[in-house]
């Protein structure tokens, strides 16, 4: 479903109004024509008009503006789960996942581990698997979502350092809605954004409602565009990919979102080396690759040096490869007069050279006092063929300090030319404009990989090259544990490239994806799973099994059609407005304010009260493909991680405790209520009453500034509706565990539900209700 939504509905139809009422009502002529009481009655008419046509925007704006607001809200998570490689979880699991039939059939439907027979070295395919086999083949991925809920929790708290252990993160719903969640989480984190939105081709429309399919285009990237450098680093570089349909509009709003000065050109890939046919024009054998960099940090890196490229040196010395270049110089910036320091003469005996020596006057920009050349030897200075002065390539210094690099040659004219020694650099060569190399081939290499993936047929249209990603990633200057995002998902390869890279040489480089297709869980999360188990595919199964050690999350976001569906109503009105003495209060209720205020506390909205037992929330989740809902838990633990920017080093399992308590007296407290509950022990058991589940980690004071750290526990527990009890069971907690809210390591403590734990002092700012935060984040720009 699209859903187009305008940004000020009200002030765009007052706007409309006034122009309306001043160009096609109010006529001048007729004015001057009147006597005053036509004139009066004319502008009572007027203003009647206008009355009434206000009335009708604000009900009109107030239907906008709610659905702007739902739109802008930051949406729940509704679903997280891990796929987790076997070297990465405790042998202590294995027999449970071994026994696990539905991972061992997906396994099969994946990696076809049924074709892995025994032999001498390690064990075979079995019904059950065995822990042996587990342990010899570490490279099959655990999904969590296939696990008992009890197992997966002990599986995550298991894990050290679990976002940092993470190798990427796939979001499945409304790219807009998935970056926006990601605003706080993902500042100032992402090295490369990498996208290649839909063309708006008829190859491949977007299926608008309405006929302005190109401007629908504009708004949907613009709109993406906008809240995409937040989360980019200073140094964070864009590429999107674009064919000749849109590719003028795209590179405007790149321009307009990120400046002309930051724009770093544009690269013709060719992806069809054939030519794609068109209605009418050339057969379209290319399309773009757009960069701009987020800040003037931000710069393009080289490119490996190709087999061809390489196989230009074919000479060597001690200190390597090397093949003989012109030392004179050529092209721009060549001239005498553009670097006079690099104008000086040569001396030449046979085709051995030397520089002479000589003192450079920087007042007069030349060389002074040169050595006279010595008997035999030939003078040489950088003249091209027509006489004109050109420098040479390097310092007078570096022909002196090692004359070997360097040899004459005496042509038959007799003139002399002088050579120097190049040599491949180890950082490569600066991306040409023009990509016409066949490993970029969309159809062999993006449809090709994609069919050797998935049983012989690709399951995705027009996915890209797997090599023009990678590379697009090496200029943009992807580096080890940094992030990569892509919120076109598609298919997946953008993951798939990153996971190369780290192939190739051993890094930790992250990836992003966002996509709400049906294809998430059919092409994407598999190919993943895939590329990380091996690195080449044949009709569906692995040709090697030689993986690498990977983890990704992956996580369900509610839709926006999912926060309309959840809106509720009270049977009973919060405001009666018939009972209201004032006509104009209730009539300005109705067209103003009944909405949102009615609306308050539905599910989707957020209803704190429910934060009492923070894994009974639950939202009607509209399934794929259908108009059937299906009531889900949200998950708010992982919801308010994101709200609230948070790195997870520990999310432990979910705790029961046995806690003994008594009554005491409390001088402190009122004299007809001086009693207060307190803990006398506490013991973690299966079935104890009160519930807990810690989250550790950080947030960044200063968004993507590492050494701004700043230690965050959050608390969530589920309430027995005994507020003393609740809170001795708080402090006992706090005490088994060692915290003093008042003196703590943490600079953030977010507990849910009422508490009376200190609220004076530094304790005031450091412990905090996670029911106000979670408000707080969730809305702050809606």
């Amino acid at each position: 479903m699209d859903y187009f939504i305008h940004k000020n509905l009200g002030g765009f139809l007052r706007r409309e109004l006034d122009f309306y009422i001043k160009n096609e009502i109010i006529r001048l002529d007729d004015i001057e024509a009147a006597d005053a009481p036509r004139v009066d009655e004319y502008l009572k008419k007027l203003r009647v008009l206008r009355k009434i046509a206000r009335r009708i925007i604000d009900f009109l704006a107030q239907l906008e503006d709610f659905q702007k607001k739902l739109w802008l809200k930051k949406k729940f998570v509704i679903e997280t789960q891990y796929c987790i490689t076997l070297d990465r979880i405790p042998e202590s699991f294995y027999p449970e996942i071994a026994a696990n039939d539905r991972q061992r059939e997906e396994w099969i439907k994946l990696f076809a581990i049924d074709d892995i027979k025994a032999d001498m070295a390690q064990p075979g395919y079995s019904k059950p698997l065995t822990v042996d086999f587990l342990r010899a083949n570490p490279f099959l991925t655990v999904d969590t979502r296939l696990l008992h809920e009890d197992t997966k929790e002990k599986l995550i708290a298991s894990l050290v350092d679990l976002d940092e252990s993470c190798s990427g993160i796939l979001l499945h719903g409304d790219n807009f809605q998935a970056l926006n969640l990601a605003q706080t989480r993902l500042s100032k984190q992402i090295k490369s954004v990498y996208i290649d939105p839909p063309y708006n081709t008829d190859a491949g429309p977007i299926a608008y409602k309405n006929g302005y399919r190109s401007s629908s285009w504009c708004s949907l990237m613009a709109d993406r565009l906008a809240i995409t450098p937040p989360l980019m680093s200073a140094d964070g570089v864009l590429c999107a990919t674009i064919d000749d349909y849109q590719q003028r509009e795209l590179s405007y709003l790149i321009e307009q979102q990120f400046g002309q000065d930051n724009l770093l050109g544009t690269i013709a890939v060719r992806i069809n080396p054939s030519g794609r046919p068109v209605p009418s024009g050339l057969a379209q054998a290319h399309e773009y690759a757009i960069f701009a960099r987020n800040t003037s940090a931000g710069e393009l890196e080289k490119l490996p040096r190709s087999e061809k490229q390489s196989a230009r040196y074919k000479q060597e010395d001690e200190n390597g490869n090397f093949m003989w270049e012109l030392f004179r110089k050529r092209g721009s910036n060549s001239e005498r007069k553009d670097r006079p320091s690099l104008f000086y003469p040569l001396y030449v005996m046979g085709d051995s050279i030397r520089a002479p020596k000589m003192r450079w006057d920087e007042d007069k920009r030349v060389w002074k006092d040169i050595e006279p050349p010595k008997q035999g030897e030939v003078v040489v200075y950088p003249l091209d063929d027509s006489g004109s002065e050109r420098t040479w390539r390097g310092k007078p210094s570096n022909v002196a300090g090692a004359p070997e690099n360097y040899k004459a040659k005496t042509n038959d004219d007799g003139s002399i030319t002088v050579y120097y020694k190049f040599r491949p650099g180890s950082e490569g060569v600066l991306p040409p404009t023009n990509w016409i190399d066949s490993k970029y081939s969309a159809t062999e290499h993006g449809t090709g990989v994609l069919k050797h993936f998935f049983t012989g047929v690709s399951p995705f249209t027009y996915p890209k090259s797997i090599y023009a990603v990678e590379d697009c990633l090496r200029v943009s200057g992807l580096g080890d544990s940094q992030y990569a995002l892509d919120y076109f998902g598609g298919s997946g390869t953008t993951g798939h490239a990153v996971i190369n890279l780290n192939r190739e040489d051993g890094g930790n480089r992250k990836y992003a994806l966002v996509e709400m297709g049906a294809y998430f869980d059919t092409v994407l999360k598999p190919r993943i799973q895939k590329a990380a188990y091996s690195k080449d595919w044949n009709e569906g199964k692995p040709v090697s099994r030689e993986g690498i050690s990977h983890c990704l999350k992956y996580i369900r976001l509610e839709s926006f059609e999912d926060t309309l569906n959840n809106l509720q109503l009270p049977d009973t009105p919060r405001l009666n407005v018939s009972a209201t003495d004032s006509s104009e209060m209730a009539r300005d209720y109705l067209l103003k304010y009944w909405l949102e205020f009615e609306t308050t506390g539905s599910p989707s909205l957020l209803n704190v009260r429910e934060f009492s037992d923070p894994t009974a929330y639950t939202l009607k989740v509209k399934q794929p493909g259908s108009d059937a809902q299906v009531e889900k838990t949200i998950d708010l633990v992982e919801t308010f991680n994101w709200l609230i920017g948070l790195h997870v080093a520990h999310l432990d399992q979910p705790r029961r405790y046995a806690i003994e308590m008594v009554r005491e007296t409390d001088p402190e407290l009122p004299q007809d209520q001086d009693t207060r509950w307190r803990a006398t022990s506490i013991k973690e058991r299966e079935d104890g009453e009160f519930w807990f589940r810690a989250v550790e980690g950080h947030v960044l004071r200063v968004p993507g500034d590492e050494l701004s750290r700043e230690r965050v526990l959050v608390i969530w527990r589920k309430l027995t509706g005994h507020s003393g009890r609740d809170q001795a069971a708080l402090e006992a907690w706090l005490g088994k565990r060692g915290i003093n809210p008042r003196e703590s390591e943490f600079a953030r403590i977010y507990v849910n539900g009422n508490h009376a734990l200190p609220s004076d002092g530094e304790a005031a700012l450091r412990v905090q209700l996670i029911e106000q935060t979670f408000a707080q984040r969730m809305w702050e720009d809606a």
